[in-house]
């Protein structure tokens, strides 16, 4: 089946494309991350998707625009909503692309991560999938999450330490933030066991 695997990240990619192609798929990438922050990060990803399609002979599509005002502007005021409103952003242009270029499947290197949520983005991916006639070819590739990283590091490939937004840099870098949110969550696990 020719599948269009969504790419958050060069590292992320590498062991979903070595599974999708061990099934017997031919496999081509989409990067489009309209999320991530900042400019030089944005450039950082996309240089790393380079060079794994050059090293593993990988068809990708990378969309160069940066698209950080256009991910703001749908989550400003909704930023506990911000996980599945990127993800329905880049899932919807994952499906119109595979849709346009004549694949017949789609997935996204989304579900490779251990902190997204996996229930969420199978939903969300059988749903687009049924709306377009395409295969959402799923695979849990939360299995793979070491031999990833160990891969990455082997090929010297650039590998980010947060998820990408504005959002996910400020929980990764600041303690102050983290500190409080800790605390605000014992005090609801306190209030929820009253």
């Amino acid at each position: 089946m020719r599948v269009l695997l969504h790419l958050c990240c060069g590292p992320c990619a590498i062991y979903p494309l070595k599974r999708l192609r061990a099934k017997g798929h031919e496999v081509s990438g989409l990067f489009y991350n309209p999320n991530i922050h900042p400019y030089q990060e944005f450039r950082r990803r996309m240089g790393a998707v380079r060079e794994l399609a050059d090293a593993a002979n990988f068809p990708v599509e990378i969309e160069r625009k940066y698209g950080l005002s256009e991910y703001l502007q749908q989550v400003v005021f909704h930023e506990q909503e911000r996980c599945p409103i990127c993800y329905e952003m880049r899932l919807v242009k994952t499906v119109e692309t595979a849709v346009a270029q004549g694949f017949e499947g789609f997935t996204t290197t989304l579900l490779y991560s251990k902190y997204q949520n996996h229930g969420l983005l199978i939903r969300r991916c059988e749903q687009l999938a049924e709306a377009h006639n395409l295969s959402f070819v799923y695979e849990d590739f939360r299995e793979g999450w070491q031999e990833g990283i160990d891969s990455s590091i082997e090929m010297g490939l650039y590998r980010q330490p947060y998820c990408g937004c504005i959002y996910s840099e400020q929980e990764r870098y600041d303690k102050r933030w983290k500190k409080r949110r800790k605390a605000e969550a014992a005090a609801r696990a306190a209030l929820q066991s009253q």
